[in-house]
């Protein structure tokens, strides 16, 4: 009979433990995502400033205007806040 309570008081334990073990590793993987967002920090050219942002799924554009007036589109990956191309935009060319 002691070895029967012994058990019972040991499983018992054991289920609080492993549910607290589960609502611990639940509540880091949630709370993992938000405070895992990427931060992009732009090192822009002095006079540089954002005209317009748009997006589409995971990525955006900025479009950027130098002190010189010149345009350019820097793409950026909106999952890891990094830079993934660029477009430079020229003046246009008169024709005759």
């Amino acid at each position: 009979m002691r070895a029967l309570k012994f058990l019972v008081v040991a499983m018992g334990v054991l289920i609080v433990a492993g549910t607290v073990t589960l609502v611990v590793l639940l509540v880091q993987r949630a709370g993992g995502r938000s405070s895992e967002a990427p931060r992009l920090a732009l090192d822009l050219p002095a006079g540089t400033e954002i005209v317009s942002v748009s997006g589409a799924g995971d990525r955006f554009a900025l479009l950027l205007r130098d002190a010189q007036g010149r345009s350019r589109v820097l793409f950026v990956d909106g999952r890891t806040g990094r830079p993934a191309g660029e477009i430079t935009l020229g003046t246009a060319v008169p024709t005759r």
